[in-house]
């Protein structure tokens, strides 16, 4: 259950060097990487970093037992990053600034816009600078660049963090609650430096804080130290003797690389001493925890009934730990967040989550991504979401729902008024699923900023209905619809859509769609002339040189320029749609689909 490594190994599940595809999806795409093929063994998800706040995803540290082990048996260069990658990068440091974390509670959070350009100048940074060192200094398959690389980003970006976001009348509201900023003696964060093992005289050197009399701290960060039976000996009774004062708790990653019996009794040991406390916030995520650690938790979460927030993500939450969880939390009333990402919950184990989320009706915030969740179990979680009629925030991305358990979902939405963010990619959905979904959004999520639905088998009979959905989403920032089948036909309807309306709409990803000459030129007039536009991801279709050359024009003579123009990188200017269907190709040249774009009308409420 805990892997035997040394805490100054990099973790063996907190790495991703590149972005693979979801197992549930029925064509595999390229791989970000050269070299790398879809279908080959895979990397786990990483977990959040609880040391920076923030998770780079692609690009933390390769341990050398991985680069090494015959079951990958083929030879990986990792350096220079792909252009995809890099941008995926961009994008996950700028997602997490800009979210509830202990950093952003410490010194303010990011608003989306200046965290997008903070991260895209801290990586083009370092990357011209590893990437100096790495042609100075070739190490053969780029490992110690990647590393590198994955430090520098880290260290700049938590500086940015530490200064906090810049003055601004014009902030965005978060999707989640802010706690008020206090000030920072009442954070003691020991989760910086070096990841390794804590001795008995460092833990007391360490809490020396938490034992001043009157000290003010309420909330504490032990994450990223592994505490051995010694170190939670010193540690029990100090938090014991502060727990009526402390209500935000973060013990993620903090047993690391010790046998499963000691880590069991280490939390213990802490779940005793923090027993009783008042907490609004718990994060015990990355703890590798399965049935046998959630009950070790036993006394601390039966003790909780105010908590507001509660993090179990990359846990090894199965069927057994997730009956735990509903069992031993006796109170989830309150509960604001709760986020389940990256565990091997299944069907069985959803059933056990739907419990609680049925009992969670103030939830405003719900994560339950990556987590191997089928059609029954999907179907329970959509109807008992059906009781949380305050929700912002629905992440329930990379699971094996399909298109049974997209229509329960369909059911649901309309319950759900106060929707900001709603991300369901990699659901097998197909055009069944998304027309449900996409007519249920129509009736009930005006407020929508951020719909994404890419890697669900969207073909063009679906698109008609998705653009009537999104004509009621004027407050629309962010749409992904990457990894489908849309085609240009497709593209036609879903542009035309977005040309004239859609003021606030930043970001755009219809990569790898099968998109040619047409379909590409649509989607560039759609964004040429919004204001504030920051992203036009168009990679990984079939089009055209010429086509290419096309959209950047129309991008030079809009309001926007050619920097919203995402990578090209991965584009097949030769290649054809493999699988599209014959009916209709005649209309998919140039001059069919022009007439067809002149003459489309979407329906409007």
């Amino acid at each position: 259950m805990f892997p035997h490594i040394s805490p100054s190994q990099p973790k063996p599940n907190s790495f991703q060097i590149f972005f693979v595809q979801s197992p549930n999806r029925r064509r595999r795409r390229r791989s970000l990487l050269p070299g790398v093929h879809a279908g080959r063994p895979q990397l786990p998800p990483p977990p959040l970093s609880a040391r920076t706040g923030f998770d780079l995803g692609c690009c933390a540290e390769v341990p050398h037992f991985l680069m090494d082990s015959p079951v990958w048996g083929f030879s990986i260069k990792l350096w220079p990053l792909s252009e995809s990658t890099r941008l995926m990068v961009i994008d996950r440091m700028t997602e997490n600034p800009s979210t509830e974390t202990l950093f952003s509670r410490k010194y303010g959070r990011l608003d989306k816009e200046e965290a997008r350009e903070n991260a895209k100048r801290i990586e083009e940074t370092c990357f011209a600078s590893v990437d100096e060192h790495f042609k100075e200094e070739p190490d053969g398959d780029g490992s110690s660049a990647v590393q590198l690389y994955a430090r520098e980003t880290s260290k700049l970006m938590v500086e940015v963090l530490k200064r906090g976001p810049r003055a601004s009348a014009e902030l965005e509201a978060p999707v989640v609650i802010d706690a008020p900023l206090e000030p920072a003696d009442t954070v003691l964060d020991i989760s910086g430096g070096k990841r390794a093992f804590i001795d008995t005289d460092e833990a007391k050197e360490l809490l020396i804080p938490l034992t001043k009399p009157g000290n003010s701290y309420k909330r504490i960060c032990f994450s990223n130290r592994s505490f051995g039976i010694d170190a939670a000996n010193v540690a029990g009774p100090i938090l014991e003797s502060i727990k009526k004062q402390i209500t935000e708790v973060d013990i993620s990653d903090f047993v690391a690389g010790r046998p499963e019996d000691e880590a069991l009794d280490v939390m213990r040991i802490f779940s005793k001493a923090l027993e009783g406390s008042v907490l609004r916030y718990l994060n015990i995520s990355d703890n590798a925890l399965g049935e046998k650690g959630v009950r070790a938790f036993e006394e601390l979460l039966k003790s909780q009934d105010n908590l507001e927030e509660f993090s179990v993500m990359n846990d090894g939450i199965s069927e057994e730990a997730a009956k735990a969880l509903s069992e031993l939390i006796p109170s989830t009333e309150i509960l604001k967040v709760l986020h389940f990402h990256n565990n091997m919950t299944g069907d069985e184990g959803a059933l056990s989550i739907a419990e609680m989320v049925k009992r969670s009706s103030n939830l405003e915030s719900f994560r339950c991504s990556a987590t191997r969740i089928g059609s029954d179990g999907g179907v329970a979680l959509a109807e008992a979401l059906g009781t949380c009629t305050r929700l912002k925030k629905l992440d329930l991305r990379d699971n094996l729902f399909g298109v049974e358990a997209g229509i329960a979902l369909s059911k649901t939405l309309p319950k759900l008024p106060d929707l900001v963010e709603l991300y369901l990619s990699d659901l097998n959905l197909e055009n069944k699923g998304t027309i449900a979904i996409a007519n249920a959004l129509k009736q009930s999520a005006p407020r929508l900023e951020v719909l994404e639905m890419a890697g669900n088998e969207i073909t063009a009979k679906a698109t008609q209905a998705l653009a009537e959905c999104l004509t009621v989403m004027q407050s629309l920032k962010k749409l992904t619809l990457a990894e489908n089948e849309l085609e240009d036909r497709g593209a036609v309807v879903i542009a035309k859509t977005l040309e004239n309306s859609h003021p606030d709409l930043k970001e755009l990803d219809v990569s790898t769609n099968m998109l040619r000459r047409a379909g590409a030129r649509c989607f560039a007039q759609a964004i040429a002339d919004k204001p504030g536009f920051v992203q036009l991801n168009i990679n990984g279709n079939f089009i055209s040189d010429e086509g290419i050359e096309e959209v950047k024009k129309i991008l030079k003579s809009g309001k926007n320029s050619l920097s919203v123009l995402g990578s090209l990188d991965e584009n097949d200017p030769e290649g054809e749609p493999g699988d599209g269907d014959e009916e209709g190709d005649e209309e998919d040249d140039e001059g069919g689909l022009d007439s067809k774009l002149q003459n489309l009308n979407v329906e409007q409420d």
